[in-house]
C-alpha cells in the first residue's frame, strides 16, 4: 500500500472546489509576494492558541473578580473551546463563499474584538467575548491548513513546520508572560489579557494586503460534484467515528489542562508566576510530539504503538499531577507536553491515512473537529464543578485517566489500516 508524503498530512478546507482561470490568476499574484504571505502564516499562527492560553494563569483573579464558582469559572475555558466545534462548521462554506484568505481577515478581527469583548466588567461580556474568540480561532484552526496546502505544495512539510511551530510559540510566551503583564499594568488581569488583542490586530494589517490581491479569486470558483457523497459517507462510517471521538477525547485532556494546570499547581502552594512558566514550558514541549509522530505515523501501516505512546504518556503525567504535583511539576509538564503534542498529531494525521481522497479528508476533519471539540468543551467544565463539589483535583484527575483509557480504546481501532 502507498503511504502518504509529509506534504499529504494536510487538508484543504476547499478541496471540493475547482478553481477558474480568474482564481488561478489571483493566486499566482499572491504567491509572487511570498516574504509577506510568510509574515502573515506567520502572525496569524502565533494567534490560534494565544487567546486561550493567556486566561489561564489568570483564572484565579477572573474567578475572585466576578465572584464566581468553580463551574462557572471552568465556563471561562470551556465556551471559547465549545465555539471552536461550532466554528468549525461554517469554516469550509465560508471559504468556498467569500475566500480564505478574506475570513482569515475577518477571524483575526473578530479575535482582537473578542479579546477586548472579555475584559469589559460584565460576567455576560466575559462569557460572550469567549464566544467570538472561539468562533474566531476555529476559523483560524480549519482554514490555514489547506491554505498552506493550496499555495506551497512543494513546501508544504517545512511550511507546517513554520505554523505549527509559530502556533505553539505564540502559546508559550503568552502563558509566561501573563503574570508579569498583570504586575507590570498595576495588577490588572483585564489589561493583562487585553494587551494581546494586540497581536491579531497587527496579524489582521498584515493579512490585509492578501485580500486586497486575492479580489479576483473569490466568486468564480464551483464545487466539484464529488464533495456530497463524501460528506454523506464520513458521518455513516464506524471508522470516522473512531477517528472523531480519539480527535475528541484528545482535546478534552488538553484543554482540562489548558483550563486548570496552573490552578492544581497554586492550590498546592506554588506561586502564581512559577505556575505560569511550568505551563508556558508545558506548551512549548509539546513541539517535540507534534512533529515527531506525525513523521512516524506516515511510515507506519497501522499506528497502534503511536497510540499506546502517547495516551500512556498523558496518563503518566495526570497521575504525577495528583500524587506530586508540586515537587515534580517540569517533569510532569515534560511528559504531558510530549503526549499532547504527539496526541494532536496523530489525530490529525489518522484523519488523512484513514481518507481514500482528499476530499473524504476535508470532510472527515470537519467532522473530526466539530463533534471533537464540542466533546473537548465538556472537559474543563466537569473538571471544575467536580473540583468545586468535592474540594480536591483528585477526582477529576481520576476522572481524566478515564479519559485516557477510553482514547485508547477508540484510538486503537481508528489506527487500524482501514480507510473510511
Amino acid at each position: 500500500m502507498s503511504r502518504p508524503d509529509a506534504d499529504e498530512l494536510l487538508l484543504d478546507a476547499e478541496a471540493d472546489v475547482r478553481p477558474s482561470p480568474q482564481g488561478v490568476a489571483a493566486r499566482r499574484a499572491l504567491l509572487a509576494h511570498p516574504v509577506l504571505l510568510l509574515a502573515g502564516i506567520v502572525l496569524a499562527s502565533l494567534n490560534m492558541r494565544a487567546a486561550l492560553a493567556s486566561v489561564s494563569p489568570l483564572v484565579g483573579e477572573i474567578s475572585a473578580a466576578f465572584g464566581l464558582s468553580s463551574t462557572a469559572t471552568s465556563l471561562v475555558t470551556s465556551v471559547p473551546v465549545l465555539f471552536l466545534g461550532v466554528g468549525a462548521l461554517v469554516a469550509p462554506g465560508l471559504a468556498r463563499r467569500l475566500g480564505t484568505e478574506r475570513v482569515l481577515l475577518g477571524a483575526l478581527l473578530l479575535l482582537a474584538a473578542g479579546i477586548l469583548v472579555r475584559v469589559l466588567p460584565s460576567v455576560y461580556a466575559l462569557y460572550g467575548g469567549g464566544v467570538l474568540v472561539g468562533t474566531a480561532i476555529a476559523l483560524l484552526n480549519v482554514l490555514m491548513p489547506g491554505l498552506i496546502k493550496r499555495d506551497f505544495p512543494d513546501r508544504a512539510a517545512s511550511m507546517t513546520s513554520v505554523y505549527t511551530g509559530a502556533m505553539i510559540a505564540g502559546a508559550t510566551v503568552v502563558a509566561a508572560a501573563s503574570v508579569p503583564l498583570e504586575r507590570a499594568f498595576g495588577g490588572s488581569w483585564a489589561a493583562s489579557l487585553a494587551f494581546w488583542s494586540l497581536l491579531a490586530a497587527v496579524a489582521a494589517v498584515v493579512w490585509l494586503p492578501q485580500v486586497l490581491i486575492a479580489r479576483g479569486r473569490t466568486g468564480h470558483e464551483v464545487r466539484a460534484v464529488a464533495g456530497r457523497g463524501a460528506g454523506r459517507r464520513v458521518w455513516r462510517s464506524a471508522l470516522a467515528w473512531q477517528v472523531t471521538l480519539f480527535m475528541g477525547l484528545q482535546s478534552l485532556w488538553s484543554y482540562v489542562l489548558i483550563a486548570w494546570m496552573p490552578t492544581i499547581f497554586t492550590d498546592q502552594g506554588m506561586s502564581r508566576s512559577t505556575a505560569g512558566v511550568v505551563f508556558a514550558f508545558n506548551n512549548l514541549i509539546q513541539v517535540a510530539g507534534a512533529f515527531l509522530v506525525p513523521l512516524l505515523a506516515g511510515r507506519m501501516r497501522g499506528q497502534r504503538p503511536l497510540v499506546v505512546l502517547v495516551t500512556s504518556l498523558v496518563a503518566t503525567g495526570y497521575v504525577g499531577l495528583m500524587v506530586a504535583p508540586v515537587a515534580g511539576a517540569w517533569l510532569w509538564a515534560a511528559v504531558l507536553g510530549v503526549g499532547q503534542g504527539g496526541a494532536v498529531g496523530l489525530a490529525l494525521t489518522l484523519i488523512v491515512l484513514r481518507s481514500g481522497d482528499a476530499v473524504t479528508a476535508s470532510r472527515l476533519s470537519g467532522m473530526a473537529q466539530t463533534v471533537g471539540y464540542l466533546l473537548a468543551a465538556a472537559g474543563p467544565l466537569a473538571a471544575g464543578a467536580v473540583h468545586e463539589a468535592t474540594g480536591t483535583w483528585t477526582v477529576p484527575i481520576a476522572l481524566v485517566l478515564g479519559v485516557c483509557g477510553a482514547a485508547l480504546a477508540v484510538g486503537l481501532m481508528a489506527a487500524r489500516d482501514r480507510k473510511v
